[in-house]
């Protein structure tokens, strides 16, 4: 029996620790050849020997148990180091079939406190570093389906954040570029589904040494032994299976995953409508029928989604 992803090359940005890592094991482990790419470079160990970057130790891992990886170190916010990225995956196994797009930092302040700097890294990172790739896997299955080559498979996993639904108050940054990230997902998946290219975005929670302060003390194992619910574990099959052939009908959609739960977020839909009784709206006219409406709705209603935070298993 073949396993879902058997033939298949994939590469995850972000993968030498944390959700890229689960991510990475788990298409591995499914059958898929994986390029572990990471932005961390070769280090000490305590007893100051040299010790191999997190990617090459991921990629090894995989080795290990019989799959196939190989490690890239480089920054994906680099336009052309994502070049690379897509150059090595096909290079090592023939094609690129699967991306996922997991590679960010935090810089959390309030919006009052940001500093330009704290603002534009995190831009960077998250959307500009998910467009990089994109754009480089999306010419590569583009130019293999113009000449002629039929059957062509891709899968592109995004990662955005409860953060851009919720609202996240210390997190206007990183609320921003995950918010950036499901646009960019739709507009991908419009664009490269007659090329056989789907392209979703999820919204996992997940511990991870990047979210440590984040989640310290929140839903920890209520047991010895038992699973962490905020284990990346819980989020890297819903990657794996958006990544399969089987997922072929799921496309421009928007997940959140955690804790053994997957909850399908659906599209915006217009709350109401309003035509001027004239050529054109005047203030007044506005404030006539605005003000009403807004006044009925719920003290601190936002467009905001906050109510994502309370899902959970159960």
């Amino acid at each position: 029996m073949s396993l879902p992803l058997e033939g298949l090359s994939a590469i995850v940005t972000g993968a030498g620790r944390g959700l890229g890592r689960a991510e990475a094991l788990e298409l591995a482990r499914l059958g898929a050849a994986v390029v572990v790419n990471d932005y961390g470079q070769p280090g000490r160990d305590g007893s100051g020997a040299a010790s191999a970057a997190p990617a090459e130790e991921v990629a090894e891992e995989i080795r290990a148990t019989g799959g196939r990886a190989v490690a890239h170190l480089g920054d994906i916010a680099d336009f052309e180091t994502a070049r690379t990225l897509i150059d090595l995956a096909v290079a090592e196994f023939g094609k690129l079939d699967v991306l996922v797009n997991n590679a960010g930092i935090l810089r959390d302040r309030m919006v009052f406190s940001m500093s330009e700097e704290e603002w534009d890294s995190v831009i960077r990172v998250h959307l500009k570093g998910h467009f990089n790739t994109t754009h480089f896997a999306a010419v590569h299955w583009r130019t293999r389906a113009k000449a002629g080559e039929t059957g062509v498979y891709g899968r592109i996993v995004n990662t955005s954040s409860e953060a851009f639904l919720a609202g996240s108050a210390g997190q206007p940054n990183y609320a921003a570029a995950k918010g950036g990230i499901v646009g960019l997902t739709t507009s991908t998946a419009l664009a490269l589904a007659r090329y056989g290219v789907t392209a979703n975005a999820i919204c996992p929670r997940a511990r991870t040494r990047m979210t440590e302060d984040v989640f310290a003390g929140f839903a920890e194992p209520t047991a010895e032994g038992d699973l962490d619910p905020l284990s990346p574990e819980h989020v890297a099959p819903l990657v794996g299976y958006l990544a399969s052939p089987a997922a072929a009908g799921v496309n421009g959609q928007l997940l959140v995953v955690h804790g053994g739960m997957v909850a399908i977020v659906d599209r915006p839909r217009v709350a109401a409508k309003f035509d001027t009784a004239k050529e054109a709206f005047t203030y007044e006219e506005l404030d006539g029928l605005l003000s009403p409406h807004y006044a009925s709705r719920p003290a601190g209603e936002t467009f905001a989604a906050s109510e994502v935070l309370g899902l959970k298993k159960g």
